[in-house]
């Protein structure tokens, strides 16, 4: 298999230096080049043993050896970012949210598919040992027809802690594009299910005060295509001193004609209650070794389409989204 050079354009969010770490240990990746315009975000990166050799993103673009540009920006500018890279001929992964508008993302569709090249996406909660857990339960009927369907998505607000664009206006795109990506695409990839109707959505802003237009509580209602529904809340809530460790840290409950499904990402065990069984059923989670980044290079051989779920999921999201903003 060949093996392809990656190059990362932008540290603005913590999250993609577990993708440039995870590509400098990938066989099939070889990282080429770093290119970060902000002194301060370029500092932190440094500090993190990422090598900056680019003065430019041009530059970056140019290189015969990039074969994957590899995007983490703040979230307002990675679509015009993706769509440069694709119109330099390179294939894109990104930490989410891929871009924050409908428009940006009908035109890296359209550039994806007249050049043939492939989206990637760290959407790393679908390997969660629990989601893969509650997969096989599904797949295997044992809740039978999926008919409800809760997730929560709660974050800590960290205001102070969390990057100074998040609060600026323009730059972070809504809570709803933020955070829910990741329970879409597990209710897609988990159920094999599609957004159908969305059928309420609000983001408000109630605890960031110091940044009016940061609506940091997001929820929303939608019907699926099987005709069942889901409510979600993707709110910057959780408490600042718990956040990430509270045990309903993205919490999934799904409901099925002939039982149920209990799940956090970080709890021992999913629970399984059926109808026809008093108590629950504690189930292992399944260990994965697998991460996006060898979704993406799958794509590239031709043995996925990991991008047709990735361009859907992203704009299904990007709908509620608008949907809450009007």
């Amino acid at each position: 298999m060949k093996k392809y050079g990656i190059a990362f354009a932008g540290f603005r969010h913590g999250h993609i230096f577990g993708l440039y770490d995870a590509a400098s240990k990938n066989e099939n990746v070889n990282v080429v080049s770093a290119w970060e315009e902000n002194e301060e975000a370029k500092n932190a990166a440094c500090e993190n043993g990422v090598v900056f050799n680019c003065k430019s993103l041009d530059e970056m673009l140019s290189d015969e050896k990039v074969d994957i540009v590899a995007i983490g920006d703040y979230y307002g500018r990675r679509g015009s970012l993706a769509i440069k890279a694709l119109e330099a001929g390179k294939h894109v992964i990104a930490d989410k949210p891929l871009c924050t508008s409908l428009d940006e993302l009908c035109e890296i569709r359209r550039l994806a598919k007249e050049k043939n090249l492939k989206i990637g996406m760290m959407l790393d909660m679908r390997y969660n040992k629990n989601v893969l857990a509650a997969k096989k339960l599904v797949d295997s009927g044992e809740i039978g027809e999926i008919n409800n369907i809760y997730f929560g998505g709660q974050h800590p607000l960290l205001y102070g802690t969390r990057p100074g664009w998040y609060f600026e206006d323009g730059k972070h795109g809504g809570t709803i594009n933020d955070i829910s990506i990741h329970g879409i695409d597990i209710v897609k990839n988990l159920l094999g299910l599609d957004v159908k109707e969305i059928c309420a959505a609000r983001t408000w802003n109630k605890l960031a005060k110091e940044a009016p237009c940061f609506k940091e509580s997001g929820q929303f209602m939608l019907t699926l295509s099987n005709g069942a529904g889901l409510i979600a809340d993707v709110s910057y809530t959780a408490p600042d001193k718990v956040g990430y460790s509270l045990p309903y840290y993205w919490d999934f409950k799904i409901w099925g004609t002939e039982g149920m499904i209990s799940f956090a990402i970080y709890s021992e065990k999913v629970e399984l209650y059926k109808k026809t069984q008093d108590g629950v059923i504690l189930c292992d989670g399944i260990e994965s070794t697998r991460n996006n980044l060898d979704d993406l290079i799958d794509d590239i051989n031709g043995k996925n389409n990991c991008t047709d779920g990735i361009l859907s999921c992203t704009e299904e999201v990007l709908k509620i989204q608008r949907f809450a903003d009007r």
